[in-house]
């Protein structure tokens, strides 16, 4: 171990090196400031100065889909790190790895209600893995190893560690390694052998199976062993909005996306099965509506490496507590056990009424009868010219939902989104940081006009810093996804929902295309359904500088498939006032 003199803001900076960091996305202010001089020196450090700190949060999930590691953001105390507060409730409601970095005033002014004081500890609690205050700048070196150990293993998660500026200031002797002292963390990733064989007994003895994927298949790197599992069963399988592509959508297995949007195949699947495989997924409400009529003759078995989501909001039959990559390899041992003891399950008859839903209710849309464009027409040809291999970052609404449907996911962590937390804003930072994670492969966000507006000043960023995101605005005029809540449950009184102007023939504000251009970005604009390729293929071609395009489509376009909140998945529609014949398939 060596022992060296030096301040809390050098060791801060020491230590995120010592831990592998290579990017920060952040703001300064005063509490943070002394950490910000020596960052100014450091060799092994970028730094990238965002615009607002919630884009520095959005950014450190971006950078952490991407690249598996640990994101990073910064701000300075009271409203720097209440700004962060929105990004890291949306990691954790995702279990996304970040460490929040804050400054805090001085220790002897805690609690004197000193200018920029907030109780960001506090604020936070409930939103973060674990959070730490500290005051002492001995403690800086072992905090920064134990929030990084925190937030990237067992159910990944946001850490936020809040440093007073006395002990960034005062100097001490700074010693490396440093011992972690976490006595009551230990979570387990080796699942319980028994519940394993359970659970493939289960499997075998099923008729109507489904294998139910979450977002943990896509944290544990687990796709290939679910793919290896899949084939092996013969089982169908949905993919959450957070587990897009951890399952080909190619593949012939597949159902689609479960859900309030979902596949009327998957959502036949789930409602019809006789025994749910749920592998890293928690029984979110917008996969289960009505939670008490869900899956009603389905038996559970649960895997997760939270014990907390295990039979929160469904009773498991089988719980099985671990890591999604090590459940699914036990289960693939157990599942060919099984076949060679002659026990293995015939699943034709549920196949033929899983195909007849396919093929009787495929993902579709109408083109609008008055020529205008399409928005899933434009989020459809986005997908299949930028391809498999490119990654696509939604914000939340009716585009978010468009991006899942009508994109086609191959591999798993290609779709970054906020899922749980549904933060309008995300896109454009989160886009930001996962090209700095990926600076050679091709960035898109889709986001929409609303969303747009929240966080697109981190278009400066991107400018500035070179990194070449392209933006595709779905601009209907409107809060499109409230707007279609409206027109189905409000009798069409849409109120507060149009963001251009009032008239009938109102030009929409701000220009989106003259915004880019201020913003030092390539801004382009398309309204002709003609012309989307072309848009799309100047897009792509421009690798030095961020695009925006504003794609004006028609503003009544409809997300459909669609489950109503609150009602059950049977009642779901696959247009106004059209549902499904469950009853011809049974």
């Amino acid at each position: 171990m060596t022992t060296e003199q030096m301040t809390g803001a050098q060791a801060l900076v020491r230590a995120l090196e010592n831990v592998g960091v290579d990017t920060v996305f952040g703001i300064p202010g005063g509490a943070i400031l002394p950490a910000y001089d020596p960052l100014y020196d450091s060799q092994k450090l970028r730094h990238i100065l965002v615009r607002h700190e919630q884009g520095a949060g959005h950014a450190a999930q971006g950078y952490a889909m991407v690249t598996g590691k640990v994101g990073v953001c910064m701000a300075t105390s009271g409203p720097g790190a209440t700004n962060l507060v929105t990004p890291i409730s949306d990691a954790y409601m995702d279990s996304v790895p970040i460490v929040a970095i804050t400054g805090q005033v001085t220790s002897s002014s805690i609690g004197t209600d000193a200018f920029q004081e907030a109780d960001i500890a506090g604020i936070t609690m409930p939103i973060t893995k674990h959070n730490f205050l500290v005051t002492d700048p001995a403690d800086i070196g072992r905090t920064i190893v134990e929030a990084f150990h925190i937030a990237s293993t067992g159910r990944p998660g946001p850490v936020l560690v809040d440093i007073s500026k006395d002990a960034l200031q005062a100097t001490f002797g700074f010693e490396w390694p440093v011992q972690m002292r976490l006595p009551g963390y230990r979570p387990v990733t080796r699942p319980h052998a028994k519940q394993v064989r359970e659970a493939a007994r289960l499997i075998s003895a099923a008729s109507r199976p489904v294998l139910y994927v979450g977002g943990g298949v896509v944290k544990a790197g687990a796709a290939a062993e679910l793919k290896v599992l899949a084939e092996l069963t013969g089982a169908p399988v949905v993919t959450t909005l957070m587990a897009k592509g951890a399952f080909p959508d190619s593949h012939p297995q597949h159902m689609g996306m479960p859900g309030m949007h979902g596949t009327v195949g998957a959502v036949g699947a789930l409602q019809r099965a006789d025994l749910l495989v749920t592998l890293g997924a928690r029984f979110d409400d917008r996969v289960t509506g009505d939670l008490d009529s869900f899956a009603p003759g389905a038996k559970v078995v649960h895997a997760d490496i939270d014990p907390a989501e295990i039979s929160k909001n469904r009773h498991a039959d089988v719980p099985i507590v671990g890591d999604a990559r090590e459940v699914i390899a036990d289960l693939i041992v157990a599942v060919q056990a099984e076949h060679d003891a002659g026990r293995k399950g015939d699943y034709q008859d549920w196949w033929r009424q899983l195909d007849a839903w396919r093929e009787t209710y495929p993902l579709g849309y109408d083109a609008p009868e008055d020529g205008t464009l399409s928005p899933q027409y434009v989020i459809e040809r986005i997908g299949k010219l930028a391809g498999p291999e490119a990654y696509y970052v939604a914000g939340v609404g009716q585009h978010q939902m468009w991006a899942a449907q009508f994109i086609k996911y191959e591999r798993p962590g290609a779709f970054l989104n906020s899922g749980g937390a549904g933060t309008m804003g995300y896109a454009v930072p989160a886009a930001m940081g996962a090209k700095v994670g990926a600076p050679y492969t091709q960035v898109w966000a889709i986001d929409g006009d609303g969303c747009f507006q929240m966080t697109n000043q981190e278009l400066a960023t991107c400018a500035i810093e070179g990194i070449p995101v392209k933006i595709a605005v779905i601009n209907n005029g409107n809060l499109g996804m409230v707007r279609q809540w409206q027109t189905l449950f409000y009798n069409e009184r849409y109120s507060n929902t149009r963001l251009k102007g009032k008239a009938a023939d109102a030009r929409y504000i701000p220009d989106f295309v003259k915004l880019a251009d201020a913003y030092g970005c390539v801004g382009l604009r398309c309204d002709r359904p003609e012309d989307v390729d072309a848009v799309i293929a100047k897009a792509m071609e421009i690798d030095d500088a961020p695009v925006v395009i504003d794609f004006v489509v028609h503003q009544d376009a409809m997300v459909w498939p669609m489950v109503a909140a609150g009602t059950a998945n049977d009642d779901i529609k696959i247009a106004r006032d059209l549902a499904p014949e469950w009853e011809n398939g049974d």
